[in-house]
This record gives C-alpha cells, sequence and structure tokens, in this order.
C-alpha cells in the first residue's frame, strides 16, 4: 500500500546476486555457441564439443547445489531477521 512503510529487508541482495549468476551462467556458456563449436583441443579422442558439454552438466550441478545453500541461508536469514553469516 502506497501509505505503508516497508518492513521487508532489500529484495536485492549480493547473495540473490550470486545465486542468479550461478543458475544463469550454464545458460549463457551452452547458447554461446560459437565458442565451443569446434573439434580441437580433443580430450582422450573425444572432440571439444562433446567433452565441454559434458563439463557442463558437471559445472551446472555445482553451481545448482551452490545457489541452493545460497538460497537457503538467505531464507533463513531473512525469516530471523539477522544477517546470514
Amino acid at each position: 500500500m502506497p501509505g505503508r512503510a516497508h518492513t521487508r529487508s532489500a529484495l536485492i541482495t549480493p547473495a540473490r546476486v550470486v545465486i542468479a549468476l550461478c543458475l544463469v551462467a550454464p545458460f549463457v556458456a551452452m547458447l554461446w555457441v560459437g565458442s565451443y563449436a569446434r573439434t580441437d583441443p580433443a580430450l582422450m579422442g573425444i572432440p571439444f564439443f562433446y567433452w565441454y558439454q559434458l563439463l557442463w552438466v558437471l559445472l551446472s550441478t555445482v553451481l545448482t547445489m551452490i545457489a541452493y545453500q545460497l538460497w537457503r541461508r538467505d531464507r533463513r536469514a531473512r525469516r530471523s531477521g539477522g544477517a546470514a553469516k
């Protein structure tokens, strides 16, 4: 309501920016096809195109886990009304 003061904390926090970056990075990496549309360097005979994409499967998992842990910490801090440690 326009006449009421906002008592909630800021919606954009450093933790939420990191969460967003962790979740957006795999999409940007996979949509930027020109960066990996080649065969060299091969890794154990596997063309770069394939092992780069498989590497991002693992990196996406790690980044999603980091984002989830940061989200849980942020929610706990907001519920308790204090800063996350």
